[in-house]
């Protein structure tokens, strides 16, 4: 299930990583699965066309995986590029390795990551372990906020020193 509250499917600016910037606050899911294949495809892709379709689709066939072992589960079916229709090897891996990340750092649920990252000891340790992945961007870390409900003003004050 997404939380989504785009209103329309309108042009607007797009980051170095393809995400659209004006409607990227409202985009958050309550399936661990979903933030990590939307972290993942997310990299120089239009959200609409590519993203959040294949998104939805893993949703819909894996409801299961809305947890890190549920994810664990199928991703060990190795299915995961026929269910999002995605094969590349490449971004197949990024997944693997961040859904080991959260397995290491004890994070089974959305609200479990929401409360690491809004703790800010587990927060500085869960982004340093998230980017030693590759392809995981200060940016990439902050849309993980954004995914899982936290404001990116925040992760952007930050990143930013507060300013």
């Amino acid at each position: 299930m997404t939380i989504d509250k785009d209103a329309a499917n309108s042009s607007a600016t797009t980051d170095s990583h393809g995400a659209d910037a004006s409607t990227e606050v409202s985009r958050a899911w309550d399936h661990l699965g979903a933030i990590i294949v939307d972290a993942t495809l997310q990299r120089r892709q239009n959200y609409h066309a590519t993203v959040k379709p294949r998104v939805a689709a893993l949703v819909a066939a894996w409801p299961d995986a809305a947890t890190t072992s549920g994810f664990r589960r199928r991703l060990d079916t190795g299915k995961l590029a026929d269910v999002i229709d995605w094969p590349s090897p490449g971004r197949l891996a990024q997944v693997e390795d961040l859904t080991c990340v959260f397995e290491r750092q004890g994070i089974e649920t959305v609200v479990e990551l929401r409360g690491a990252l809004g703790d800010p000891a587990r927060r500085s340790v869960l982004r340093e372990a998230l980017g030693t992945v590759r392809h995981v961007s200060p940016k990439t870390l902050d849309y993980i906020d954004t995914l899982c409900g936290i404001s990116t003003g925040a992760a952007a004050d930050e990143r930013d020193g507060g300013e």
